[in-house]
C-alpha cells in the first residue's frame, strides 16, 4: 500500500488536522522569511543609507572646512605681502632709498616666498602683463587673455580658483589664488597654490573633533585616509601608516585606496575583542586633496531587532498550535457525524430506495448538505419515473433530426454555386457537387484537409478578414476575390458565409458559399468598354461638330457687331453680349469633349491631361485643385492611361460632390519600380450615406484591377479623403 493511498484512508479529523498543521506552519514560515527578510534589508539600507549621508555630509564639512582654511592661508599671505610692498613704499616717500630701490627690494622679498611646495608669490599690473613672477620668462609677458587675470583686473582683491597649465604639463592642474592690490605701483597682489599641495597647507586640527564626533550605532565612527596609505583623522589609529605596518588594516585600506570610492564589507577584531565582526564601510575620494573619507559601523550592533522579532515569532507559533489542535478535531466531528448518515442513505439509493431521508440540523454547509440531499431524492423519484417517457421523445427527436439532416443535405447538393462546410480548425467537412462541377475537386480529394492549395498568394489578406469575421460569430458578408481550379486557372468569385452553432450555442463550424462572377466580370468590361466608346463619340461630336457649329456663329456674331458699330446702332453691345457668351459656350463644349475624350492622352500623355483635368475641376467648381508630377512617370499604353485618368476623373468627383473639398492635391509620382497616382483632400471624408460598395467606387476599383493596379481608399492626413492607385512600371 503507498503513501498517498494510506494518506487518502486517513479519517477527517486526521487529515484536518494535518493539513490545518502543515498550513499554519508553512504559511508562519513564508511570513516570518519574508518579514524578517524585509526587516533585515530595511536595516542594511537605513545603514548603508545613513553612512553615505554621512561620508557626503563628511565630504561637505571637510571641503568647507578645507576651502575656509586655504581661502584664510592665502588671504593672510597676500595681504602681509601687502603690508611689506606698503612698508618698502614708506620708505621711498620718506627719501630712505629711490624708488626704484624700494620696487627692487619689495620684488626680492615677495619672490624669496613659497606657499607650499610649488605655491609662489607674483604680481600683474591692471593691463595684465606680469610684473613679478619666479621664473623670469613670464616677466614683461601680456597674459591679459586669461579669464583668470581678466577676474583680477576686474576685481582687484579677493579669492580666485582656475585652472593653469604649465609648461610641459600634459593638461591644466587645478589652482587657487588670493590677490590685494597696491595702487601706488598698479601691483595686483596674487599668493597662489596648486590644489593637490592645499593638503600641506590645511590643519588638520581645525575639523579632527567635527569628524571624530559623528558616530553610528554604539562603536561605528568616521576616519580620513590619505593616499599614501596614512590615517589622516581616526579614533584610536591617526597618524598609522600602512606602509610602516602592512600587517595592520592591510586588506581593507588597501581597497579603498584602489576603489577611491565605494562600499567595502569586512570582518574585523577590534582590540580587546574575542572574534572578529562584520563591519561595513562607505567612503568617498576629496577631489584635489588626495584623501578618502570614510563612515563605518558594526553590522551586528544594527541586527539586535531581528534577535526579539524571531523569539517573538516562535512563541507565536507554538500559541498558536496548542490552540489550533482542540478547534481542529471539533470542526472535523461536526463534519464526519452527519457526513456517515449520508453515506448509509445513499447506500440505500444505490440499491433502489429513493425513500431514505436525513434530518437537516443547523444552516451551516453540513445542514445545507443535508437539504441538498433531501432534495436530490425527491427529484430522483420523479426523473426515474419520467424517464421512460424521456427515452421514447428522444427516439422520435433523432428520426426526425436524421429527416432534418437529409433535407439539408438535399438543398446543400441541389444548389447552383459551390458551399463548403469547415470546422472550427478550418478543415473540410463536406463539399456539394458544384464545388467539383466548378472547381475540379472531389469531397475524397478534400475532406479532412484545409483548403490553402486553392488560394492566391494575394488572396490570404481577405481570407484573413473573413476568418477573423467567422470566428466572432459575424456574418461574412460577399467579398469579391480569386480562387485557383484544380487545372490551374484562377477564377473570380464572390465568397459570403456564416457559423453554425451546436445546442449550447457554441461555435462549431462555418458554412461558405462561392459564387463565380469571371462571366459578369467580362460582362462589366464589354459595358464599361461599351460606355467608354459611346463617351470618346460623344466628345468626338461635342469637339468635331458643335464646337465648329458654335465657332460659325461666332463669326457671324463679330460679323454682325462690326455692321452695328459702323451704324453706331445701341445693339451693337448686345451682339458683343452674344458673342461673348458663344466663345463661353465653345469654351464649355471643348472642356466636356476632352472630359468624355481626353485627347491629350493621345496627343501629349497622361501627364499633360491629369493637370488639364485639375485645372478644369478648379474652373468648373470654384476649389483650388492642384497636380503635381514628381518625375517621369511612364504607362504601358494608352488603354491604361485612360483608365488611370478615369479612376482621377471620378475621384476628383467624388471629393467635390460628396466631400464637399475645398482644397485637393493630386499627385504623380515614380518609385520602386512602380507608378503611383495620390489624390487627397481636405474635405468631410467619405460620407456615412455613400455605401463603400457603390457604383462609382466599384468602377474604380474594376479599372484598377483591369489594368493591374492596387486601389487603397482611407482617410487623409488634412482630415479629407485619399486615394491611392498603385500600378507596376511598364
Amino acid at each position: 500500500m503507498t503513501l498517498s493511498w494510506q494518506l487518502k484512508s486517513l479519517p477527517i479529523r486526521h487529515k484536518l488536522l494535518f493539513s490545518y498543521s502543515a498550513a499554519f506552519i508553512l504559511a508562519l514560515a513564508l511570513s516570518s522569511t519574508v518579514m524578517y527578510q524585509v526587516v533585515r534589508r530595511t536595516i542594511e539600507a537605513n545603514i548603508e543609507a545613513e553612512l553615505t549621508n554621512s561620508t557626503a555630509a563628511l565630504l561637505n564639512m571637510v571641503r568647507t572646512a578645507v576651502s575656509v582654511s586655504i581661502k584664510n592661508h592665502l588671504r593672510a599671505v597676500a595681504e602681509k605681502n601687502l603690508e611689506i610692498v606698503q612698508y618698502f613704499y614708506n620708505q621711498y616717500r620718506q627719501g630712505a632709498m629711490s624708488e626704484t630701490e624700494a620696487r627692487n627690494e619689495a620684488e626680492a622679498v615677495l619672490l624669496s616666498q613659497k606657499i607650499g611646495r610649488t605655491g609662489y608669490i607674483a604680481c600683474v599690473s591692471s593691463a595684465g602683463t606680469m610684473l613679478i613672477h619666479p621664473e623670469n620668462v613670464w616677466v614683461g609677458k601680456d597674459i591679459s587673455n586669461q579669464a583668470f587675470v581678466q577676474e583680477m583686473i576686474t576685481r582687484k582683491e579677493g579669492y580666485i580658483e582656475y585652472e593653469w597649465q604649465n609648461p610641459g604639463d600634459d593638461q591644466p592642474r587645478p589652482k587657487a589664488l588670493y590677490c590685494t592690490y597696491f595702487a601706488p605701483w598698479d601691483w595686483i597682489i596674487n599668493a597662489s597654490s596648486y590644489r593637490r599641495e592645499f593638503s600641506q597647507l590645511v590643519n588638520v586640527e581645525d575639523f579632527r573633533d567635527g569628524v571624530l564626533d559623528m558616530r553610528f550605532g554604539r562603536t561605528g565612527y568616521s576616519f580620513i585616509l590619505s593616499q599614501d596609505g596614512r590615517l589622516i583623522v581616526h579614533p584610536t589609529l591617526q597618524g598609522l601608516s600602512i606602509q610602516e605596518n602592512p600587517e595592520i588594516l592591510d586588506h581593507p585600506i588597501r581597497a579603498m585606496l584602489a576603489q577611491k570610492h565605494g562600499k567595502l564589507i569586512y570582518d574585523w577584531r577590534n582590540p580587546g575583542e574575542d572574534a572578529p565582526r562584520t563591519k561595513l564601510v562607505i567612503f568617498n575620494d576629496l577631489p584635489g586633496f588626495e584623501w578618502i573619507l570614510a563612515s563605518s559601523s558594526y553590522l551586528d550592533e544594527f541586527y539586535t531587532p531581528l534577535e526579539t522579532i524571531t523569539r517573538v515569532i516562535i512563541f507565536t507559533a507554538l500559541a498558536c498550535w496548542l490552540v489550533l489542535l482542540p478547534i481542529t478535531f471539533w470542526i472535523s466531528r461536526t463534519i464526519t457525524l452527519p457526513l456517515q448518515e449520508l453515506i448509509a442513505r445513499l447506500d440505500r439509493a444505490a440499491q433502489g430506495d429513493f425513500s431514505g431521508r436525513v434530518r437537516q440540523e443547523g444552516a451551516d454547509e453540513v445542514g445545507q448538505l443535508s437539504a441538498y440531499f433531501n432534495t436530490f431524492m425527491d427529484r430522483l423519484q420523479a426523473y426515474s419515473r419520467s424517464l421512460e417517457s424521456e427515452i421514447a421523445e428522444r427516439k422520435e427527436a433523432e428520426a426526425a433530426l436524421r429527416i432534418s439532416e437529409e433535407n439539408y443535405r438535399s438543398v446543400m447538393e441541389a444548389a447552383p454555386d459551390p458551399i463548403i462546410v469547415y470546422d472550427m480548425e478550418g478543415r473540410v467537412d463536406y463539399l456539394n457537387p458544384a464545388f467539383t462541377r466548378v472547381y475540379g475537386w472531389t469531397p475524397e480529394e478534400c475532406r479532412g484537409r484545409r483548403m490553402d492549395r486553392f488560394v492566391p498568394a494575394d488572396g490570404w489578406d481577405i481570407v484573413r478578414q473573413g476568418l477573423s469575421r467567422l470566428m466572432q460569430g459575424q456574418l461574412l458578408s460577399p467579398m469579391e476575390t480569386r480562387r485557383y481550379t484544380k487545372d490551374g486557372r484562377q477564377i473570380e468569385v464572390s465568397i459570403s458565409g456564416a457559423v453554425y452553432r451546436d445546442r449550447e450555442d457554441r461555435l462549431i463550424g462555418s458554412v461558405t458559399i462561392h459564387r463565380d462572377i469571371s462571366e459578369l466580370r467580362r460582362l462589366e468590361k464589354e459595358v464599361m468598354d461599351i460606355g467608354d466608346l459611346e463617351r470618346q463619340n460623344i466628345g468626338h461630336d461635342l469637339h468635331d461638330d458643335l464646337a465648329p457649329h458654335l465657332i460659325g456663329i461666332e463669326g457671324l456674331c463679330a460679323v454682325m457687331s462690326r455692321k452695328l458699330a459702323l451704324r453706331s446702332s445701341p445693339e451693337a453691345d448686345l451682339a458683343d453680349n452674344i458673342k461673348r457668351l458663344i466663345q463661353e459656350a465653345i469654351a464649355k463644349t471643348r472642356r466636356l469633349a476632352r472630359g468624355l475624350c481626353p485627347v491629350y492622352l493621345v496627343d501629349h500623355g497622361l501627364e499633360a491631361s491629369l493637370h488639364e483635368l485639375a485645372a478644369n475641376t478648379a474652373a468648373v467648381f470654384g476649389i483650388q485643385c492642384r497636380f503635381r508630377c514628381d518625375a517621369e512617370a511612364p504607362v504601358a499604353d494608352n488603354v491604361t492611361a485612360t483608365h488611370v485618368f478615369r479612376i482621377a476623373q471620378e475621384a476628383l468627383h467624388n471629393a467635390v460632390r460628396h466631400g464637399r473639398a475645398q482644397n485637393i492635391e493630386m499627385t504623380l509620382t515614380r518609385e520602386e519600380g512602380v507608378v503611383r497616382l495620390t489624390i487627397s483632400d481636405d474635405g468631410n471624408g467619405m460620407p456615412a450615406e455613400i455605401d463603400g460598395n457603390g457604383m462609382g467606387l466599384r468602377i474604380m476599383g474594376f479599372r484598377a484591377r483591369i489594368i493591374g493596379a492596387a486601389l487603397e481608399i482611407d482617410a487623409s492626413t488634412a482630415g479629407g479623403c485619399r486615394v491611392v492607385l498603385t500600378l507596376p512600371e511598364p
